[in-house]
């Protein structure tokens, strides 16, 4: 998936489990991401492509047991939730994070085609629903769940704009007919590995720019909706009517007396 909505999931989040900063609610759902970038820097897991590259189907992540496999992914969830829980005493954020870090492979599922192991060291079956077979249609359905992770949070406008602009940005990567900078990729995987880590980063950075003002840093956070204001002036009015009446009882009392 598009690193732009797998940064958008944080609002998600942050929307089940509010108080969780949003820095590291933002690098565990990019966490198995970094591995990616990380191990195929380093020549642990290989990505391959056409001869010419003229979109995403022409680039093959042919080897990845180690970053993306389910098995892998779970383990890295479970580890973040022992080191924040036990190591530091924040079961909470401890269950945020472990989800956070498991959406990814969950997203990936989705979209990937069949290149998502069960467990290292098993490469006979490999899973993924295949929606990058129709890239893009992959885009629509892709840029449809960044927005509506963005309504979800009751997020502005500006961060609305985020999302959409930075997966339009992708749109030559999902169509063979627009020429655009993937056709320099041919053979150069590790350039595309780092341009990969460049493109997570600029989409964290925004969305924690932008996700920021509305953040909810605990439950009690109240929140300003047209619908929450009439509740609570319907529950006021009584209230006040009471009031009203109570404060007029002296003065009354004393028109009587004269």
């Amino acid at each position: 998936m598009n690193a732009i909505n797998h940064a958008a999931t944080a609002l998600l989040i942050n929307r089940k489990w509010p108080g969780v900063p949003i820095g590291p609610v933002l690098i565990a759902v990019q966490l198995v991401e970094f591995l990616w970038v990380a191990f195929n820097l380093l020549g642990v897991e290989v990505t391959t492509t056409e001869p010419q590259v003229k979109a995403l189907n022409d680039i093959h992540l042919a080897h990845m047991p180690w970053s993306h496999s389910m098995a892998s992914t779970v383990l890295l969830a479970v580890l973040v939730w022992w080191v924040t829980s036990k190591l530091l005493h924040n079961p909470y954020w401890g269950i945020a994070l472990g989800a956070a870090v498991a959406s990814h492979i969950v997203l990936d599922l989705a979209t990937h085609v069949n290149d998502i192991a069960i467990i290292p060291g098993i490469t006979t079956s490999k899973f993924g629903l295949s929606l990058y077979s129709a890239p893009l249609l992959a885009l629509c359905v892709e840029t449809l769940y960044g927005i509506c992770c963005w309504w979800i949070f009751r997020g502005t406008r500006a961060l609305l704009a985020v999302i959409i602009l930075l997966n339009l940005a992708t749109l030559s990567f999902y169509s063979a007919t627009i020429p655009g900078p993937e056709q320099l990729l041919a053979g150069k995987t590790q350039v595309f590995a780092a341009a990969v880590g460049v493109h997570i980063l600029i989409g964290l950075l925004l969305v924690g720019l932008f996700a920021r003002p509305n953040w909810r840093m605990s439950e009690s956070t109240v929140e300003f909706t047209p619908m929450a204001y009439d509740q609570e002036l319907q529950e006021s009015e009584p209230a006040s009517a009471e009031t009203g009446v109570r404060s007029q009882v002296p003065q009354i009392l004393r028109k009587i007396k004269l």
